[in-house]
């Protein structure tokens, strides 16, 4: 590689380098600038977890192809106003100008080319695919899953970018949940029949973990009772972290999120407690609340004014001042922000070290965005921690970070579906079905009624550690309190010496004394009814198969197998209580073979 521009960037560009990485391209980003050069592609795809340094790889590349004359000029495409404007700043760092305002017309010769939106892609596809016609381009096409986000957005991609001499596009997150085929991304199909997105060069969470180029992640998890109304009247009760339908834990979770409740303040207050604890280390942490709306983002706001004495910087992504409140949050080391969506992807606040996960949105992609805010690590043995509600599908994503996934073009049938000729028909009439349920909700809507908050667990590395606790009581603390400098293995040792201490303490206590479920996290997995369902029904296929194996009638196994485990029959066990009950017949069936 020549000497260009490039070689002034820190390897963290545009945030401050990590411990032991100054001085040099990290080895990922040498190693996707080697594999380009060598094959020279015209489509190339680059997925790497958020806080690897995908900006600085990319402006690399463009510096590269721009002083050996590939291409004349660059397009970058984001996904918002915020970050064309700091794709703009960070290139400019290395004496690339691109022009953040452009509109139409052509662009001014101080410039090597533009940064605009997707959805300023979509208004005027013909524009930018003239400005590809005229001079070789290469388009940048930052979070390059937004093209699908609509399908005249990923046709006016398709139809502005097809003329471009290179294309270069980037993703930090698993792919869309969706099928919408994403444009210049190829598809191959597996041994299933299944079409997946493959990419040119991929460097997850995990392999960044181990290179110390992101902070490991310490999730919270906060459960508690709550209370509400359903549109139909009826008031429900529950418990976060129990087995519930699907629309309970979605009721039971808007419940949690409300804040006239008790659960949001006392989570707020305990998040606030671990900033303070990092800041010890980390002087300048920030935490960050993601809200569901702009209404609940004010009352967070709120709420934290009163916890801390603070006011928070609340960001709204219909505000005109949105970027310049970020950009002034980014270096002014104040304690807290509130934001909607406008944070969750790709906004470049290093500083970050706790959040708050006060949404409602479930989708990996969006989980996955929401905690790539605060893994950028900036030197050795910082950690981030984030709070979420004890919600099924939230804990199975903060246990599978280092999963790497890609997107699914094809979704599997399920048996049977092929041979349905009405399958069509259903689907409208399903269509037609929920429409009507969200207009009666119009009429009756869904009333939080009130909630409390329990601290459940903390989820590291992908286990599970701690018993529930109740706000502000020394077992919490236990946990808030762990330092917010430390390497990844300290932290799963000062977290497992923290539960053996929180299990000592408890045995010590009547068991009178004992108002919660005092068990260890491993043992209380959080499951969904239809989970739970699932687990029993395997239990009884594998006491049906043991019942073959050593001819003992099927009541008289799980009569021993509730002697030997504890416990209630099958139909009121737990989840744990059945999973030990699985793993013990499954002993037996070992034994006899």
């Amino acid at each position: 590689m020549t000497t260009t521009a490039s070689h002034h960037l820190s390897p963290a560009f545009p945030g401050r380098a990590p411990w032991g990485t100054a001085g040099k391209l990290r080895a990922w980003q040498q190693g996707a600038m080697e594999r380009y050069i060598q094959e020279q592609p015209r489509d190339f795809l680059a997925v790497a977890t958020p806080g690897a340094g995908k900006t600085t790889f990319a402006l690399t590349l463009a510096s590269w192809l721009l002083h050996h004359h590939v291409v004349q000029q660059i397009t970058v495409v984001a996904p918002t106003e915020h970050l064309k404007k700091q794709w703009a700043e960070a290139a400019a760092r290395i004496g690339i100008k691109l022009d953040p305002e452009y509109s139409a017309g052509p662009v001014s010769k101080e410039y090597h080319g533009v940064a605009v939106t997707y959805a300023g892609v979509g208004v005027r596809p013909m524009l930018h695919r003239n400005r590809c016609e005229q001079r070789k381009t290469l388009v940048i096409l930052d979070e390059i899953h937004h093209a699908g986000d609509s399908k005249s957005w990923g046709e006016a991609c398709q139809e502005a970018f097809d003329p471009a001499t290179r294309r270069l596009a980037l993703t930090g997150t698993p792919f869309r949940s969706d099928t919408n085929p994403i444009p210049f991304v190829a598809y191959e199909e597996g041994n299933d029949g299944i079409r997946r997105s493959s990419a040119d060069y991929t460097y997850g969470y995990g392999n960044a973990l181990a290179d110390g180029v992101v902070r490991p992640v310490i999730f919270l998890s906060y459960s508690g009772n709550m209370r509400w109304r359903t549109k139909a009247g009826d008031e429900i009760a529950a418990r976060l972290g129990e087995p519930m339908t699907r629309d309970a834990i979605g009721q039971a979770w808007r419940t949690a999120l409300s804040p006239t409740g008790d659960w949001i303040p006392n989570v707020l207050s305990a998040a606030d407690k671990r900033l303070t604890e990092v800041r010890k280390g980390i002087p300048d942490a920030g935490g960050l609340v993601i809200a569901t709306d702009q209404e609940s983002a004010r009352e967070y706001a709120k709420i934290l004014k009163k916890v801390t004495g603070e006011k928070p910087t609340v960001v709204l992504s219909d505000e005109k001042a949105a970027s310049k409140k970020i950009d002034a949050f980014t270096d002014d080391g104040s304690r807290w922000m509130v934001a909607v969506r406008m944070v969750s992807e790709g906004v470049d606040v290093p500083r970050l070290a706790v959040g708050v996960y006060a949404t409602t949105i479930s989708t990996p992609l969006f989980f996955a965005q929401a905690v790539g805010r605060f893994v950028r690590s900036r030197r050795r043995g910082e950690t981030a921690s984030v709070f979420v509600p004890t919600i099924p599908m939230l804990l199975d994503f903060a246990n599978e970070m280092e999963v790497e996934r890609d997107h699914v073009l094809d979704k599997p049938k399920k048996a049977g579906e092929e041979e349905n000729p009405f399958a069509e028909e259903d689907k409208l009439l399903s269509d037609a079905e929920k429409l009507e349920d969200e207009e009666t909700e119009e009429q009756l809507p869904f009333e939080a009624l009130e909630s409390d908050a329990v601290f459940d667990r903390v989820l590291y590395d992908g286990a599970e550690f701690g018993m529930q606790a109740h706000p502000g009581s020394e077992e919490e603390q236990d946990y808030l309190g762990i330092p917010g400098l430390l390497e990844p293995d300290q932290v799963q040792l000062l977290l497992q010496k923290r539960q053996t201490r929180q299990i000592a303490h408890s045995r010590q206590k009547p068991a009178a004394e004992a108002d919660l479920l005092e068990k260890p996290a491993e043992a209380r997995p959080v499951v969904t009814h239809k989970q739970l369902l699932g687990l029993r029904k395997s239990l009884n296929t594998m006491v049906s198969a043991y019942t073959h194996q050593s001819g003992k009638p099927h009541g008289v196994i799980h009569t021993e197998l509730r002697r030997v485990c504890g416990g209630p029959p099958s139909a009121e066990a737990t989840a744990g209580q059945i999973q030990d009950r699985i793993k013990k017949v499954q002993e037996w069936a070992t034994r006899m073979t």
